[in-house]
């Protein structure tokens, strides 16, 4: 059940512990479940329990710890000798007397590594304050070092293996896409274009299937549109509402998210206008994406653009995206944002979404993609017209011609 070679886990784990021993860090616990799978291969709707992966700097394996009814998932998803996979009972969950923390620490201390250079996700959804004060109560000996994103660090170059996943991500972005726009139109409710996306989703193409996104569809609707990371509700589509999908097909936890506007009926002028201001955007930063350049570069083209039309974007313009879990696709590294010096290299992987949001309106229109030595490759292959739906249900795209 390997997502990937043994080869590949390994030369992995050998970038993770370069970069330990240059943060002076001899054990590090992993929580983030992506930082997780990207290291063993475990892949498991479990990380709502306490679960970790120890990786130590002098030996050659890794260990998992996890709830005992998860130790034949973790023996039948990671690369790991069996006895590297550890569990504690259930008698640690949910209870007020006892916590996983102190199991964890107790096999930290067995094993001889309770006196050691710790690194801990601290920013980390999946790593609680009453489970760093119970590694802190329990292993007094120890000291602690903030490695939050230390493995994501080494995961923002794919190997070419993760790359075929994220454009197969991509089809299936694609394929969700037009069934949300097919779902769209007067009489039928928001909740129905989340359900038809959610199919595609999840029955992915005739080749491959598709799996569990890490964020949901969102579709926010009319005034909506100013609130990006609104979802649906079960009201009714308008005639000359604005609808913005954003979503992400999924493929062995990774993804290439991908975002339009729709608009039920004639297009207002404000949002045509909108709309080719950041046609322009995209175009410039698209161009401006090979190796070598900083990402700030490409957010400075984005202004160099929009500025004349007097847009400010206050908010970044995207991120670094791969492999994840919820709540989040994105890999919590890189952004395409003033400031950031990260050096664009190949393989390195957006979610470019110069969306813009406004007291009572928005637009999005975005695009995942992939630094090749010839520039931006994108992941998926999506018009970039404002689409236009009849309010009959006859999808068109901004010139009126039915597609």
């Amino acid at each position: 059940m390997l997502t990937f070679d043994i080869l590949e886990y390994q030369e992995r784990l050998k970038k993770t512990k370069a970069r330990m021993a240059k943060q002076g860090v001899e054990v590090l616990l992993i929580t983030d479940p992506a930082n997780m799978n990207y290291l063993s291969g475990y892949d498991a709707w479990s990380f709502y329990v306490h679960q970790m992966l120890i990786v130590m700097i002098d030996e050659p394996q890794p260990i998992w710890i996890g709830r005992l009814m998860d130790e034949n998932g973790a023996k039948a998803t990671t690369w790991m000798y069996d006895e590297n996979i550890m569990s504690y009972p259930d008698f640690y969950v949910n209870s007020e007397e006892y916590h996983p923390m102190q199991f964890i620490a107790e096999i930290l201390t067995e094993i001889g590594h309770g006196n050691r250079r710790i690194g801990v996700e601290m920013d980390q959804y999946y790593f609680s304050a009453k489970a760093y004060m119970t590694l802190l109560q329990k292993l007094p000996n120890a000291s602690f070092i903030d490695a939050t994103s230390l493995v994501n660090w080494v995961r923002i170059v794919k190997s070419d293996q993760e790359l075929e996943y994220m454009r197969r991500a991509g089809q299936i972005s694609e394929r969700a896409m037009q069934a949300g726009i097919q779902a769209i139109h007067t009489g039928a409710r928001e909740n129905d274009a989340a359900a038809a996306i959610y199919y595609e989703l999840i029955k992915g193409t005739e080749e491959f299937g598709g799996d569990y996104p890490s964020i949901v569809p969102m579709i926010p609707t009319g005034e909506n549109t100013s609130s990006p990371h609104l979802t649906w509700s079960d009201r009714y589509f308008e005639e000359g509402n604005a609808v913005i999908i954003e979503l992400s097909g999924c493929y062995e936890r990774y993804h290439a998210p991908l975002a339009r506007t729709i608009s039920v009926g004639h297009a207002s002028d404000r949002l045509e206008r909108l709309n080719q201001i950041v046609q322009e955007g995209i175009e410039n930063v698209l161009e401006r994406a090979k190796p070598g350049v900083y990402l700030e570069e490409l957010e400075e083209a984005w202004r160099e653009s929009t500025r004349r039309y007097g847009i400010e974007k206050e908010s970044r313009l995207g991120y670094a995206v791969g492999l994840n879990y919820p709540p989040d696709w994105g890999e919590h590294t890189a952004s395409i944002r003033k400031g950031d010096r990260t050096v664009l290299e190949p393989n390195m992987a957006f979610h470019f979404i110069p969306g813009l949001w406004f007291e009572s309106d928005g637009i999005e229109m975005s695009e995942s993609f992939v630094v090749t030595n010839q520039g931006a490759e994108l992941l998926t292959n999506y018009s970039r017209e404002l689409i236009v739906t009849s309010p009959y249900h006859f999808p068109t795209n901004s010139q009126g011609i039915i597609s």
